[in-house]
C-alpha cells in the first residue's frame, strides 16, 4: 500500500459506550492496518434521511452499522464540523432509525448544512436512469443537492463551507448499481475542494467472498460502471472507497459526466472510513439480523437485490422481461411469445449451477394472475451470479430470426457496453449470435476473478 496513502480507518469504540447506547456487546471487529505515513487527519461527512424509519426490533442485530459506531464513538470523526450527508431511505441504523435524525438529534458538536441525494432521489422512489433536480428536505428546510441531474459530481458551490461530507448508501454489491459511483464521484470532488470524506460502511448483500463476472474494460468506465472490478465485486462500500483512495487513474473516468482527478490530488485526498462491527465476508444479508430498507423501486427486497446480479445483464438491450407481472423484479424472468414451460425447458438444458427454475404465479397490472418462471438459488456455493445472464444474451440470438447484438445501433451498443463491462463479449456476440461459447467465456472471468479477489485483500476491512 503507498506510503502516501491517507486513509483513516476509524473505529473509536469504547465497549462503555456500547453499553451506555445500549447497542449490546459486537463481536470483535478486525480492520485493515492504517497505512505507513497515515497522520490520523482523516475526515469526512454524512447524510441520511428523516423517513422510512422501521420498528425498533426486540433485539437488536450483531452487526453494527457504520452509522452504530459513528454514534457509539461519540460522533468523534465529524464533531465540531459542518458536514453534507449524502444518503438514502436505506440510509439507517442497525435500529431502523435514519442517519439523518441520528446526527440532527444526537450529534450536538456537530452542524448538518446540507444533503446530497443519488440516483433515485432522497426518497427512493424516482426510477432508474431518471434526472431530477435540487430541492428542499421539508422536515428540516436543509437543502436537497441533487447528484444525479445537471451534475453527478457535487460541484464547488455545493460544497461551499463544508468541513466534510459524509456517505452513507446502501449498495447491492453489483457494478452497475451506480451508489458507488456516486461515492467516487463525490471523493473527487470533495478531493478537489479540500473537504473531508467520511464513508460510514454497510454490508456487500451479497456477502464478501463472492465474486463473478466479466471485469470492467478502461473504455468502459462511466457512470454506470467507475470502477475496474468484475460485475460482482465482492467489496464493502467503506472497501471500495479505500481501493479508490489508492488506485491511480481511478478518478479519471471519461465522458460528459465524468471526472478527471490527477493521482496527485487523490493522494492529499482526506478519507474516513468508519467501518462496522460484527460483519464477516462469509456474511450474506440474512445473516446479519438487519431488516432490508428498499434500495430503490426494482430493489425492494433482498431477494431483488440476489437477483439484479444474476439477471440484470440478461435483459440488457434483449427482450428479455425481469419480474412476474407486479411482483418478483429481477428474480422472474419471461420472453416474448414463450411460455413459462418452454423458457424453463430451454434454461435447464444449459445446467447452470446452482440454480433452478421454478413456474410461479402472482399479479399483473390488470390485477389478475399471471403465470412466470422464478429463478431460486439453490445452491449459494455452487452459484456464479452473473452466468445465466450470458446465457439469456445467447438464447436472445437463438429465439429471434437476426441477431439482436448485431443490429445495435452506436448508443445502444455503448449502452450494452458500459453496463457489461466487456468488448471480447460483446464482439463475440455480434459476431457469433447463438453459436456464441458462453462456458470459454465464464472460466475466463473465473481465473480473472481469482486474481482479482487475491489482490482486492489488501482493501478487506473484516476477515
Amino acid at each position: 500500500m503507498s506510503r502516501r496513502l491517507l486513509v483513516k480507518i476509524s473505529l473509536g469504540l469504547l465497549f462503555s459506550a456500547a453499553l451506555a447506547l445500549g447497542l449490546g456487546c459486537a463481536s470483535k471487529t478486525t480492520k485493515a492496518s492504517p497505512p505507513a505515513g497515515a497522520d490520523g487527519k482523516g475526515t469526512v461527512a454524512a447524510t441520511a434521511p428523516a423517513f422510512g424509519q422501521l420498528p425498533a426490533p426486540a433485539t437488536l442485530p450483531p452487526v453494527m452499522l457504520g452509522i452504530d459506531v459513528l454514534e457509539a464513538s461519540g460522533f468523534k470523526a465529524i464533531a465540531g464540523k459542518k458536514i453534507g450527508l449524502l444518503t438514502h431511505p436505506a440510509g439507517v441504523n442497525r435500529r431502523g432509525e435514519s442517519t439523518i435524525d441520528v446526527i440532527r438529534t444526537r450529534a450536538r458538536q456537530t452542524k448538518l448544512v446540507s444533503l446530497f441525494a443519488p440516483e433515485h432521489g432522497f426518497d427512493g422512489q424516482i426510477l432508474a436512469a431518471v434526472n431530477f433536480g435540487d430541492t428542499l428536505h421539508q422536515p428540516t428546510g436543509l437543502p436537497i443537492f441533487s447528484l444525479h441531474g445537471k451534475t453527478r459530481k457535487p460541484t464547488p458551490a455545493m460544497l461551499k463551507g463544508l468541513d466534510a461530507v459524509v456517505i452513507d448508501l446502501q449498495d447491492i454489491g453489483s457494478r452497475s448499481y451506480t451508489f458507488t459511483s456516486c461515492m467516487l464521484y463525490t471523493m473527487a470532488a470533495c478531493f478537489e475542494n479540500n473537504v473531508e470524506v467520511i464513508v460510514l460502511d454497510r454490508p456487500n448483500p451479497l456477502g464478501g467472498l463472492k465474486v463473478d463476472g466479466p471485469p470492467l474494460d478502461f473504455e468502459w468506465k462511466s457512470y454506470v460502471g467507475a470502477f475496474l472490478v468484475p460485475y460482482v465485486h465482492g467489496l464493502t462500500i467503506g472497501e471500495l472507497a479505500h481501493l479508490a483512495k489508492d488506485l491511480p487513474r481511478i478518478m479519471a473516468v471519461p465522458g460528459a459526466t465524468g471526472i478527471n482527478v490527477s493521482d496527485k490530488v487523490r493522494e492529499k485526498g482526506r478519507l474516513t472510513i468508519v467501518p462496522m462491527q460484527g460483519w464477516r465476508r462469509s456474511m450474506r444479508w440474512p445473516d446479519t439480523g438487519l431488516k432490508w430498507v428498499r434500495t430503490s423501486p426494482m430493489v425492494p427486497t433482498y431477494e431483488a437485490a440476489v437477483g439484479y446480479a444474476m439477471v440484470g445483464l440478461g435483459t440488457q438491450n434483449t427482450p428479455w422481461t425481469s419480474g412476474i407481472g407486479r411482483e418478483f423484479p429481477f428474480r422472474g424472468i419471461s420472453f416474448p411469445k414463450k411460455t413459462p414451460d418452454e423458457i424453463i425447458k430451454t434454461m435447464e438444458a444449459y445446467k447452470i449451477p446452482g440454480i433452478k427454475f421454478l413456474k410461479m404465479q402472482a399479479m399483473g397490472p390488470d390485477n389478475k394472475p399471471r403465470t412466470g418462471v422464478y429463478v431460486e438459488v439453490v445452491d449459494w456455493d455452487a452459484w456464479r451470479p452473473t452466468e445465466l445472464s450470458f446465457y439469456m444474451h445467447k438464447q436472445a440470438a437463438l429465439w429471434q430470426p437476426l441477431n439482436p447484438f448485431a443490429a445495435l445501433t452506436s448508443a445502444e451498443e455503448r449502452t450494452f457496453n458500459i453496463h457489461v463491462g466487456s468488448t471480447a463479449w460483446y464482439q463475440a456476440l455480434k459476431k457469433q449470435g447463438g453459436k456464441v461459447d458462453v462456458a470459454s467465456f465464464i472460466r475466463n472471468w473465473q481465473e480473472r476473478a481469482a486474481v482479482y479477489q487475491k489482490q482486492s485483500r489488501k482493501y478487506w476491512l473484516y476477515p
